[in-house]
């Protein structure tokens, strides 16, 4: 597939680290919440398995926050989620899927309880603020609803506890997974949550004072040399092994979380009032007729701009491959689709059509690893 440059304009906004991240050798982006995301530097399967076995900094600025803070917000930012955050605790993330009135999936972020009051959503890719700010208008909330200057730097891989305590000191790495805290730096206090877009570990930091961001951004890297810390994105192959569902890829509105496998944030037996907890009792009576499932291909490369039909033996439809990358691991291509209800079987086969030739593949459980 033939790649194209972006044009830079005033909606397609640079991060604080984007200078930084091209003298490094960035060599592709992509597009998330009107913000550059870099998508590459160098080779994939090399990023992986330095992502693996090393640690990584990445440039996640374009993971935005939504600020929503006033009486009314813990109200506001529960009828957004199907999952009970009625006994959330200040300091704690929490992984969100957010629903329509449809109980089609708007995005899937992590919400940040920062006081009682005062909450961060930490979106994926969709204009979030937007569905907040209507949803406030039509209920006649008194809330707050704002993006607030939050830049992220994720620090990614197995080494990155070592890197981040040299840096902050033993209480860092003392942090319980998807719990956040204050960690000072050259006199200025960052929020650092032990959190991430690996299975790898790892810890996000969402920089508000760029100054002292970009600072932190250079100790990172120099510090992190005896480590042999690398500039990273997020990694295509290791999310897809690891099932991290990408929102806009894997799933979007026309999706439900129970069709999504989310079972588990979806919580319809509590009294908490959320949009599209009606819908969602009806599917859940009615059962889903259709599943993310992983698949694997016996091919050795692929990549998915949009999704892919899976063919059977008869030449019907079973299902849509939504996102697939080459695994190393498995020498093979593995992906996460979209399958109708007869054909959730595992090991069930199916045809694919790469490049014009037909390969053959099986379904299979998520997570591969």
């Amino acid at each position: 597939m033939k790649n194209y440059f972006i044009a830079r304009s005033r909606r397609v906004r640079s991060t604080p680290y984007t200078s930084r991240i091209e003298n490094q050798g960035v060599n592709a982006y992509t597009v998330y919440n009107h913000m550059l995301l870099p998508a590459a530097f160098g080779s994939l399967e090399d990023s992986y398995h330095h992502l693996k076995e090393h640690v990584q900094v990445w440039d996640v600025a374009g993971e935005r926050q939504v600020e929503i803070s006033g009486k009314d917000s813990a109200k506001l930012v529960q009828l957004m989620t199907c999952r009970d955050l009625s006994k959330s605790k200040v300091g704690r993330c929490y992984y969100c899927p957010i629903i329509d009135d449809k109980a089609g999936l708007i995005n899937d972020p992590v919400i940040l309880k920062l006081d009682e009051q005062r909450w961060w959503i930490s979106i994926a890719d969709s204009d979030v603020i937007l569905f907040a700010k209507g949803l406030a208008i039509g209920k006649k909330f008194d809330v707050k609803i704002f993006e607030p200057n939050v830049d992220i730097l994720a620090v990614q891989g197995p080494k990155s506890f070592k890197l981040m305590e040299k840096i902050f000191g033993t209480k860092i790495i003392e942090m319980k997974f998807f719990g956040f805290d204050y960690f000072e730096f050259g006199g200025v206090k960052h929020l650092i949550a032990r959190s991430g877009w690996s299975k790898q570990n790892g810890y996000e930091i969402y920089v508000e004072n760029t100054e002292s961001g970009l600072a932190l951004y250079d100790k990172l890297f120099e510090v992190g040399k005896e480590f042999n810390v690398k500039p990273g994105c997020p990694n295509l192959i290791e999310r897809i092994e690891s099932a991290l569902l990408s929102y806009g890829n894997d799933m979007d509105n026309n999706d439900n979380p129970l069709e999504c496998g989310l079972e588990k944030y979806v919580n319809l037996d509590t009294d908490v009032n959320f949009l599209g907890k009606a819908k969602l009792k009806e599917v859940k009576k009615n059962g889903i007729t259709r599943k993310l499932m992983g698949v694997i291909i016996e091919a050795n490369e692929i990549n998915v701009p949009k999704s892919i039909n899976l063919i059977d033996e008869k030449n019907l439809k079973i299902g849509e491959l939504r996102s697939g990358a080459y695994s190393p691991h498995f020498k093979k291509v593995i992906g996460i689709a979209m399958l109708d209800k007869p054909y959730w079987e595992v090991s069930q086969t199916f045809k694919i059509s790469i490049n014009d030739s037909i390969f053959e593949g099986k379904v299979c459980d998520l997570p591969f690893i």
